[in-house]
């Protein structure tokens, strides 16, 4: 049953945003700016020393390039050499410091424009952008269970993403549309993306041409002047660990840094499996998979902007099954923070990650401890930030507004301790003095409505008064509160001869293929 868009918590909600300067049109704050300094895990000679295996590994092991001579040749021209030749791949060896040279023209900070210029991000230095989870074929809500996506949960969730208040950005594929064609559902994605929300957003990476088609829709939105002198698009692009980047790969990378457009370089490591099992060795592999691709951007056109990506997971050695939301990847993390920093490069890494397979107590601990792992390793990007669950098999309604909910909290947590005259509070112990509550004194009534985050799916009242109001558990008050979302969702108003070019290209570009299913 849908919650009225009436009931006391969202009126108390949207009274208290809106007292605090939170609901400033038409969302909050377009990004975290962090109050609290990242963690500083381990000390410099460690990170010395990580940093010199990841260059041995360049130098010595190699990275194995597949189907895309036009980057092969690029490398050899900067440096690089041919250790071994077979059809179509090629395993090249990188001089040490040959990568660190090529990356040093990458911005270590810029922004991608959102259609709302108020939503714009800002990705490097201080910064911190929050986005769905990203890539799962399964959706799951409580009424339904677990199902292939379709357009319309895809759409959903871009919906539910651009009410939060506490997102940043609308992410990439945050489900597979599998009712649509493979070959064509990049377009109802990117268009998805367009229509229901007015932040910043990922295109297609899955081929070089939906790649294209993708920087092409945000050439129609944002005109081609803007697009080519600004990001306003992005890609994020998967190594094939160990040490592997395919074609596919390499093209689209190619293509977003042509265009001026961003790219994340995500190495996707399970210890034991593609990485060494240790987290210091698979430190040392994820810097080398993510500065080599990374560095592509910088052959192609130096300035380009390029995230440095990190995705460490443990695994249940004794099943095989990889595991998320567990402490050592989340240390290591940490250690991602520092490195990126040495580089002077943004990050992406982690994320709300858990392997339950409903929005329960493990999905949130684990998410929790994945999720403040990023945060506190100093990362600039997080996708999966909301709804990752069953090991990013699927999506859940649910598990995506319990982790908005925790993003909320999170953006407080991350203003750290603001310390002046007014923050210590002397005057609200002076002014009636010693065995006084402090209820009515004016430093409380200046501050009551902002002092402390809200949730706005907590049950915080008596046990009595829970009951009597149904004892409704947090797993039913996520499923009401995302269906409240939906029915009272308006979608941002988008120029109608953009909306029109953009399904005229959208319909020429089907037309022009057979539908393709796998």
């Amino acid at each position: 049953m849908f919650t009225k868009p009436d009931d006391p918590a969202t009126r108390r909600t949207r009274r208290r945003r809106a007292t605090a300067g939170l609901e400033t049109p038409p969302f909050g704050v377009p990004f975290i700016t962090r109050g609290m300094p990242p963690y500083e895990i381990i000390g410099d000679d460690a990170l010395s020393r990580i940093e010199a295996t990841a260059e041995r590994i360049m130098a010595e092991i190699g990275i194995e390039f597949r189907e895309d001579a036009e980057t092969v040749r690029l490398f050899r021209a900067a440096g690089a050499e041919i250790a071994e030749t077979a059809a179509d791949t090629w395993r090249l060896r990188f001089p040490p410091g040959m990568i660190r040279e090529i990356l040093s023209t990458a911005p270590g900070r810029f922004t991608q424009l959102a259609r709302n210029s108020a939503n714009s991000v800002e990705i490097g230095g201080d910064s911190v952008v929050l986005a769905p989870a990203y890539g799962s074929p399964f959706v799951m809500d409580l009424d339904r269970g677990r199902r292939y996506g379709t357009i319309q949960d895809f759409e959903n969730f871009v919906r539910l993403a651009q009410s939060s208040s506490w997102l940043h950005h609308s992410g990439g594929t945050i489900c597979e549309p599998t009712d649509v064609p493979v070959n064509k559902r990049h377009l109802d994605m990117v268009y998805a993306h367009i229509r229901y929300s007015d932040r910043a957003f990922l295109g297609s990476i899955t081929h070089p041409d939906r790649a294209a088609d993708s920087i092409e829709m945000a050439r129609i939105l944002f005109g081609a002047e803007v697009a080519d002198r600004n990001c306003v698009i992005m890609g994020n692009f998967n190594t094939t660990s160990p040490l592997v980047l395919d074609g596919i790969t390499t093209r689209g990378i190619r293509a977003y840094a042509a265009a001026g457009q961003g790219s994340i370089h995500l190495p996707f490591l399970l210890g034991g499996a593609v990485a060494p099992l240790t987290m210091a060795g698979s430190l040392a592999q994820n810097l080398a998979e993510t500065m080599v691709s990374a560095a592509i951007t910088q052959l192609v056109r130096p300035g380009a902007p390029a995230i440095l990506g990190s995705f460490m997971s443990s695994m249940a050695l004794r099943s095989g099954s990889p595991t998320f939301g567990t402490p050592e990847p989340a240390v290591a993390s940490l250690a991602m923070g520092q490195l990126a920093r040495r580089l002077n490069l943004p990050l992406r890494c982690a994320g709300s990650f858990t392997n339950s397979k409903l929005p329960d107590a493990q999905a949130m601990s684990q998410s929790l401890m994945s999720m403040l792992s990023a945060l506190q390793s100093g990362a600039n990007y997080i996708l999966h930030s909301a709804g990752f669950l069953d090991g990013l098999l699927s999506m859940s309604y649910e598990k995506m507004v319990l982790d908005c909910d925790v993003c909320g909290a999170l953006h407080s947590y991350l203003r750290g301790v603001p310390v002046d005259d007014d923050t210590q509070g002397f005057e609200a112990l002076a002014e009636l003095g010693p065995g006084q509550h402090l209820f009515g004194t004016a430093h409380t009534l200046r501050h009551y409505r902002t002092a402390y985050w809200e949730s706005d799916l907590d049950d915080n009242q008596p046990w009595e008064t829970w009951s009597e109001q149904g004892a409704v558990d947090m797993a039913e008050r996520a499923n009401r509160r995302w269906k409240h979302l939906l029915d009272s969702y308006e979608a941002p108003p988008l120029d109608e001869g953009i909306d029109e070019a953009l399904r005229d290209f959208m319909a020429r570009r089907k037309a022009s293929m057979p539908d393709a299913w796998h």
